[in-house]
């Protein structure tokens, strides 16, 4: 569960803006504060994963502020949601590592849009997995590819038969081991597993032993 800390100076907005928070799966509303004092407190107290923060407080700028919530919660994410359009605004909340620009007013959607993101991609690289991916660190960035053709010499039949031979592997296989399953060159067994893998689709781990490390490829489940 993503805990998640609501820092808005309008208590209506702030209590909309918790139950668009509580209708996505995957995220609870543990706080709401409306200054920024009490927001410092709030996240020394709570330690949430994610701040909600408007710009706009009677007390500090939320850019500001939220410098000083990362000295009491170094690992805090924020995702500034605020009526500020101003670009100089923007490029200052960028530079500050914020996960999220959202301009009010917005709906459920768009809310609900960001936090998916946040959770599928930023929270992934929490998982067990020591080293990223770039196709992990493209859905960080949201670079993903859609669409994206296939490999020179590779066709989508054989890419089928691929898929097919990892969800059926039971584990990791090496691109040796799903040559001798497919019935194709090593070679080209591992050009269809990098594909597959920058489209985020298998999981990469290497096997340290005599000489160079094997990659070791897995279906993601799900």
């Amino acid at each position: 569960m993503i805990n998640v800390l609501i820092v808005d100076d309008d208590f209506m907005v702030a209590k909309v803006h918790a139950g668009f928070i509580q209708r996505t799966p995957g995220f609870a509303v543990v706080g709401v504060a409306h200054t920024g004092a009490q927001a410092v407190l709030e996240t020394k107290r709570l330690q949430p994963d994610l701040v909600l923060l408007d710009i706009h407080l009677p007390d500090i700028n939320g850019l500001d502020l939220m410098h000083q919530l990362r000295e009491v919660a170094p690992e805090l994410d924020v995702l500034v949601i605020s009526a500020a359009r101003e670009v100089e605004t923007v490029r200052k909340a960028l530079r500050g590592g914020i996960v999220h620009y959202l301009i009010k007013p917005f709906s459920q959607t768009d809310l609900q849009e960001r936090l998916e993101h946040y959770r599928n991609t930023y929270r992934s690289l929490a998982s067990s997995k020591d080293v990223a991916e770039q196709s992990d660190v493209n859905r960080v960035f949201g670079l993903e590819r859609a669409d994206r053709p296939l490999p020179k010499g590779c066709s989508a039949e054989t890419l089928q038969v691929v898929e097919k031979a990892l969800r059926g592997a039971g584990g990791d296989v090496s691109a040796a081991e799903l040559a001798v399953q497919v019935g194709t060159s090593r070679v080209s067994a591992r050009r269809y597993l990098e594909y597959l893998n920058d489209e985020g689709l298998v999981d990469v781990t290497l096997k340290y032993g005599v000489g160079r490390p094997e990659r070791r490829y897995v279906w993601k489940a799900g």
